[in-house]
Order: structure tokens, then C-alpha cells, then sequence
């Protein structure tokens, strides 16, 4: 079955001369997948990070560590320095950066590790963009295939958004 909405995000960079980076932690590369399933990606997606582990984020991303130990892996902050270390890292020596979208997850997929302060289902997702960055907070309410699958869903919606020319969502 062909992905639609990946063809459209694909469709849409290719047209704009755009490139797409991704940061993944609860996705485990689903994003990527996604995104790759779709024949000639490699005209417009650089590549991804599936940065699971708190020191895979630090070493891969450049996410601070004060960040981490302050906010914890599944924040704001956190999938912010996320989407913009991935922006910078696997931005080509020969590539102006402002060509460059990084989009970046963080969540908690289940069925454990949740806490009453950030349950099962909780998600942030970042976008870092030429015109700024933003990141959304999600509430998924499935198992943990649910939670990740909808995680990149929202991931590519946001940044189909982004490129249809609504700017940086709000919400």
C-alpha cells in the first residue's frame, strides 16, 4: 500500500529544493521507514538518527546533558536540541543549512515507563526549520505499535505543514 502522505512530504521537498533530516528516540526509525519506502527519497531525505538512549542523544544529537538531567528525555527541550542537532550534524559540508528541515520525536511508547507526570503516550515532536522551530506535545492513547505509528504520522503531517506553507504549526 502506498504511503500518501510520505509521497506528498517527498513531492513537496523535492519541488522546494528541500531537504529532510530526522532524530528519532521512541520511534525507533519508523519515521525513516516511512519516509524511505517511498521510491527516489534519497533525492531529498539525507538520513536519520535513532538516538534511543539518553548518551546516544548526547554523542549523536549534542543534546546537553543539563538538559537531559533538568527536563528528561521525553521534553520540550530535550526533542528541540534534538531536531536542531540532527539539522547540524547531517548537514552536508556543501549544503547551505537553510535547505535543511530536521524533524525529531521523543515518547514514551509503553506499555512501561510512564509516570503520572509524562504517562504512556506522552510525545513531543520538534520541528527545526530555515524560519525557527517548534515543538508539539502529544497524547496517544494505543499500545506501543499504536503510539509509535502515530508519533510518525503527526511527524509527517507536521512537517507537510510546515511545507505547504503554513509555517511552523501552532498548538
Amino acid at each position: 500500500m502506498e504511503d500518501v502522505l510520505s509521497a506528498k512530504v517527498g513531492l513537496l521537498l523535492r519541488q522546494r529544493g528541500l531537504y529532510l533530516v530526522s532524530a528519532e528516540s521512541c520511534t525507533g526509525g519508523l519515521l525513516g521507514h516511512r519516509i524511505t519506502n517511498v521510491p527516489g527519497s534519497s533525492d531529498y531525505f539525507l538520513g536519520g538518527v535513532i538516538a534511543y538512549a539518553d548518551s546516544a542523544k548526547q554523542v549523536l544529537l549534542g543534546v546537553r546533558a543539563e538538559t537531559l538531567a533538568r527536563f528528561g528525555a521525553v521534553s520540550r527541550e530535550t526533542v528541540l536540541e534534538m531536531a536542531r542537532g540532527v539539522r547540524e550534524r547531517l548537514c552536508p559540508p556543501d549544503m547551505d543549512i537553510t535547505r535543511l528541515i530536521g524533524v525529531a520525536i521523543s515518547g514514551i511508547a509503553g506499555p512501561g515507563g510512564g509516570t503520572p507526570e509524562k504517562p504512556v503516550g506522552f510525545t513531543w515532536i520538534a520541528l527545526s526549520t530555515p524560519e525557527g522551530e517548534g515543538a508539539w506535545l502529544y497524547q496517544w492513547s494505543g499500545h506501543r505499535l499504536q503510539n509509535k505509528e502515530a508519533s510518525a504520522e503527526q511527524a509527517l503531517r507536521l512537517v507537510l505543514a510546515y511545507l505547504e506553507g503554513h509555517g511552523l504549526p501552532t498548538g
